[in-house]
């Protein structure tokens, strides 16, 4: 089994060993996006001339005339422009949300059923949102491109190395909802300042963890069953625990932390922009052509090498992701893709496991730029 990258966040040039970057890097500073038009500074005033001897008393009433106008002018501008300076919002990072605290949690009162063996996972179509939806022209917003996403150049970028706590698996609900929540904390701490490199807008998604053979989200209704273990859709993950099959696979919690974290790679596609340009090649190419299936292999690949990312920067590093959970979620893999549940839309259970291991092994975001891959990559 191949060791995931075991290294400082910034490594100097001790650290450049032979055999390639031995530890995670953090993504490039990105170069500042053009800032809002400014107007010009203030001039100071200019000294007049000085004039001609004359008859100062008039000259000198015309100045005091002159000057006292100009102040009740400057009182009046100064008043005016005083009271909309609280109302006028800065740029930058200053107002973003930030990967701080638990996400909330929604819990459905449907009634629990089993659900098919051997689960997938899957991701629904976004609402379209037009680019001038994004949060302002200077501050973190979405870019709508994929192969040439600037998130997925650097060959040097991944994420930090970090130890992340979660509490003891027990396959129950109450337990499954602990455990998946501190996860999401985990992820948001390992996903958000790589986004905010990128100036993308990060905000944690929202965890629902419905209890029946179906719930509700803004992609429709889903069936719990072997292509829902875990469903993301509009900001919102849903982990309902009957898809889980802990009947099936038992007290692995590696297994089910790689599955959410897949999941959640859909939501750094979705935060991105990856996601909304994904589905507009799909819609364009039709969702049921072969064209519109590469594409959605190819989005969900990609979650798929986010998630090995996640447990090879956080496995042996001190916290509770151990090096049984990390072998166990490798092998895992092959039991997930089209090849178990019959689909085209998800990639061959060889290409789920390669492209989980790649992201895990290396922990490089340009090992997971699935949609510059060939067509066999991603098949």
């Amino acid at each position: 089994m191949t060791q995931p990258p075991q290294g400082p966040w910034y490594p100097g040039p001790e650290d450049r060993r032979p055999g390639g970057p031995q530890g995670p890097l953090p993504p490039p500073v990105p170069r500042p996006l053009p800032g809002p038009w400014q107007y010009p500074a203030p001039q100071q005033g200019q000294h007049a001339a000085a004039r001609p001897a004359h008859s100062r008393g008039p000259i000198i009433a015309i100045c005091l005339g002159v000057v006292a106008t100009l102040v009740l002018c400057a009182v009046v501008v100064v008043s005016l422009l005083g009271g909309s300076k609280d109302q006028v919002a800065g740029t930058g990072y200053g107002d973003y949300p930030k990967a701080t605290g638990a996400p909330p949690v929604e819990t459905s009162s449907s009634t629990a059923t089993s659900a098919a063996p051997s689960p997938s996972i899957s991701s629904g179509p976004p609402t379209y949102r037009s680019p001038e939806t994004r949060p302002s022209d200077t501050g973190p917003r979405k870019i709508f491109t994929l192969a040439d996403h600037p998130m997925l150049q650097n060959p040097d970028a991944g994420l930090k190395n970090r130890a992340c706590d979660l509490p003891q698996w027990r396959s129950d609900p109450a337990s499954a909802q602990a455990f998946f929540t501190a996860a999401g904390q985990c992820l948001d701490a390992a996903w958000g300042p790589f986004l905010e490199h990128y100036n993308l807008p990060f905000t944690s998604p929202n965890l629902h963890f419905p209890s029946g053979a179906s719930f509700q989200t803004e992609c429709g209704t889903i069936q719990v069953g072997i292509a829902t273990a875990a469903y993301y859709c509009e900001n919102n993950l849903y982990v309902p625990f009957a898809g889980l099959q802990t009947d099936q696979y038992g007290d692995n919690p590696g297994v089910y932390l790689a599955l959410f974290a897949h999941e959640y790679g859909h939501h750094v596609q979705e935060v991105s922009g990856l996601m909304d340009a994904a589905w507009e090649k799909i819609y364009e190419a039709g969702p049921n052509s072969q064209q519109g299936l590469e594409m959605s292999r190819r989005k969900e690949l990609q979650a798929q090498c986010f998630s090995g990312m996640f447990l090879g920067a956080h496995v042996d590093q001190g916290g509770t992701i151990t090096r049984d959970m990390y072998n166990k979620a490798w092998d895992d893999q092959e039991t997930r893709g089209d090849d178990t549940s019959g689909t085209r839309d998800h990639g061959s259970n060889a290409h789920y496991a390669g492209w989980w291991r790649a992201g895990a092994k290396e922990n490089r975001i340009v090992d997971c730029n699935t949609f510059a891959a060939a067509s066999a990559d991603v098949s």
